[in-house]
């Protein structure tokens, strides 16, 4: 269960990571994820932990210009509490836009994790990135400070399905910005797409598509709206001014998109991510869907080293104030026990393309398998389990019948 983290309690980031968490340390990948929660405008369908300058006002600690030391604090607090750590394989600045901030910000984090952790040789190091908040220089800085991959939300090409979900970029920009991070040298360059807004046709979503593949990317990520309950859009939704996403349209868009992407050299290998071949996969979210170790930096940012998870206060000035002070920013943390973590195995790796060990499945879950096998929605590939083209349709079906 999850455990508060009060004033003058213990945080796991202050030495109090369970010995079974740092035992096994070194064994399994590690990666640091950033969570910059800053944006220019609020997006109407988002839940994510992320600011306006108007939202955040001028309370101590909270702006974009200090944000950088924040973070860097934090860093050097996971050094600490994680002692000799195996340098980091992947490096996930996220948001909120991320590059919002100052290139030398940015690169002054990475510094950070570089010199307090290490990163690996070939390290994955991704930025994400609005269209509308990189040019051509600050995509070559980013690059030369070490950044390897970037992903751009491009969510839709057609400017009436932009304006439902309130993105501000013309879509004229995304081709230009893949173009410039070409030139600044990025090895690989990512596009993210929405699919199911309100007024969506499935020949807007297919111009989408098209326009995404025009681009030349190395990955494609492609998720259905989910309209989250607290967000401008399930506003609208409950008022009736939109009407909510259906199930059988997402269905036929995600067919749609498997079969473009497909056809246009991209495989699927997570439910919602297409990659070019194998390199082109993103490696830092592999280590989510494997249940590797993490270290999530920033307001809101979720952790996870050997079987334990914290996650961080929310709101930036409260989290730079606990760092300023020399404490930790944690808000609780959990343990999770041996069948919880069996659990979001499944969950997780099923999702894959390379699929789920059978024998993590228990004997009930495995007495499962052969009818969900007759209806074709799982196949067995050696002792792996795999969702078939029409079980990636009802994943979560699927899972629900292998835990009973």
């Amino acid at each position: 269960m999850p455990s508060a983290l009060p004033d003058g309690d213990p945080a796991p980031h202050d030495g109090s990571l369970p010995e079974s968490a740092l035992a096994g340390l070194g064994e399994r990948p590690l990666g640091v994820y950033v969570h910059v929660p800053f944006c220019a405008v609020r997006c109407g369908y988002c839940d994510f932990n992320t600011y306006t300058a108007a939202e955040l006002g001028s309370a101590p600690g909270a702006s974009q210009a200090s944000y950088a030391n924040a973070a860097v604090a934090e860093v050097r607090l996971a050094r600490r509490v994680l002692g000799e750590p195996p340098p980091a394989s992947t490096v996930f600045v996220g948001g909120g836009t991320p590059t919002l901030l100052a290139t030398d910000q940015l690169a002054a984090v990475l510094d950070a994790v570089r010199s307090e952790l290490g990163l690996v040789d070939d390290a994955e190091v991704t930025t994400e990135a609005n269209p509308d908040s990189v040019s051509p220089e600050s995509l070559a800085a980013l690059r030369a400070a070490g950044f390897t991959r970037v992903s751009f939300g491009m969510q839709s090409a057609v400017p009436s399905v932009l304006a439902t979900l309130d993105r501000t970029h013309d879509p004229a920009r995304v081709p230009r910005a893949v173009g410039w991070a070409r030139e600044a040298g990025f090895e690989q360059v990512s596009l993210d797409l929405i699919y199911g807004t309100p007024g969506e046709t499935p020949d807007d979503w297919r111009r989408s598509l098209e326009a995404a593949l025009a681009c030349g990317p190395d990955h494609v990520s492609a998720y259905a709206l989910i309209v989250e309950d607290g967000t401008a859009m399930a506003r609208r939704v409950r008022r009736g001014e939109l009407p909510p996403p259906d199930d059988d349209d997402l269905a036929d868009k995600y067919l749609l998109a498997d079969g473009l992407l497909g056809a246009g050299g991209l495989a699927w290998y997570e439910l919602s991510n297409w990659a070019r071949d194998d390199a082109a996969r993103c490696r830092h979210n592999e280590l989510y869907w494997t249940g590797a170790d993490w270290w999530g930096v920033g307001p809101g940012a979720h952790s996870h080293v050997g079987g334990t998870r914290w996650w961080n206060l929310r709101h930036p000035a409260a989290y730079a104030e606990r760092l300023a002070a020399g404490r930790s920013p944690a808000a609780a943390r959990e343990v999770l026990d041996a069948e919880t973590r069996r659990v979001e195995r499944v969950l997780l790796e099923l999702r894959l393309s390379s699929g789920l060990d059978v024998a993590v499945l228990g004997d009930a879950g495995s007495a499962q398998v052969p009818a969900l096998a007759e209806e074709g929605l799982v196949s067995l590939r050696g002792d792996r389990l795999v969702l078939t083209r029409p079980g990636r349709l009802l994943a979560d079906a699927v899972v629900r019948r292998l835990l009973p």
